[in-house]
């Protein structure tokens, strides 16, 4: 569902017993391409003034109180991209590492990476380990990374793994549900998402999140990710504290 709500002031509003704030914010980063298309520059100087955008956006997140920020960085399908931005965005990864890393673990962050590791080059797996090692007892804010990430791939790996585990004769087919999947998904050990964001104007999940999306709420933002600010995210923070979850249940606010 898309909101259409007005923005209201966050600044001071911190996570409540009443869901004002989500828990968890997951963030398709879209438009970075196009950013840079409309101003006649390179394609990578869009991927670049996006690397600053985040660093705004996990600031406003540990200002308004979110617990969980997972951003979708580089998906399984970018390998598809022309080698040099490939290798541009490989690049911005390693820098935006080595040197918000510090930063990062300075503000309380907790860095957690998503998606396929095989494959990787070897200093670049060093580099999201060596983020996940320093940083894994910070409390003020988790951000997770989804790189070299695909949904479709991941639920794969979980019926593998659940294929393993019968195989084996650790599991019980009929004991297989769906916190059996959960468990062995990338994601184990994080909350699903409460709200998703894309930006670009596009209305689409693009493979991300696919099974923990079950009861996202979204939220479709038309600017272009090197243009998203902190009011645009206050003002989808404020439109999703619009919102009644029912999960599936009956609405308190409507009459039995």
């Amino acid at each position: 569902m898309t909101f259409t709500a007005d923005a209201s002031d966050l600044a001071a509003r911190q996570p409540s017993a009443d869901g004002c704030v989500p828990r968890h914010v997951a963030i398709i980063m879209d438009g970075n391409g196009r950013w840079a298309k409309a101003r006649g520059l390179p394609r990578t100087e869009g991927h670049r003034r996006g690397a600053e955008v985040i660093r705004r956006i996990v600031q406003r997140s540990i200002e308004t109180g979110v617990e969980t920020l997972t951003l979708f960085s580089f998906s399984s399908e970018n390998w598809s991209r022309p080698p040099s931005e490939v290798s541009y965005l490989l690049g911005l990864l390693r820098r935006f590492v080595r040197t918000d890393l510090a930063n990062l673990h300075k503000n309380g962050v907790r860095v957690r990476v998503i998606g396929a590791r095989e494959g990787l080059a070897s200093d670049i797996r060093a580099l999201l380990e060596e983020a996940e090692r320093l940083t894994c007892e910070n409390t003020a804010l988790t951000l997770v990374v989804a790189f070299n990430y695909g949904s479709r791939q991941e639920l794969v790996d979980a019926v593998r793994r659940l294929a393993d585990d019968v195989a084996a004769g650790t599991l019980d087919p009929q004991a297989i549900c769906s916190e059996a999947i959960t468990e062995r998904l990338y994601t184990a050990d994080i909350p699903d998402p409460d709200l998703i964001i894309r930006t670009s104007g596009e209305q689409r999940l693009s493979n991300f999140l696919l099974w923990q999306a079950a009861y996202a709420e979204f939220y479709f933002e038309p600017a272009l990710w090197p243009d998203y600010d902190e009011a645009a995210f206050d003002k989808a923070l404020a439109a999703y504290a619009k919102r009644e979850r029912r999960f599936g249940r009956v609405s308190s606010q409507v009459a039995p």
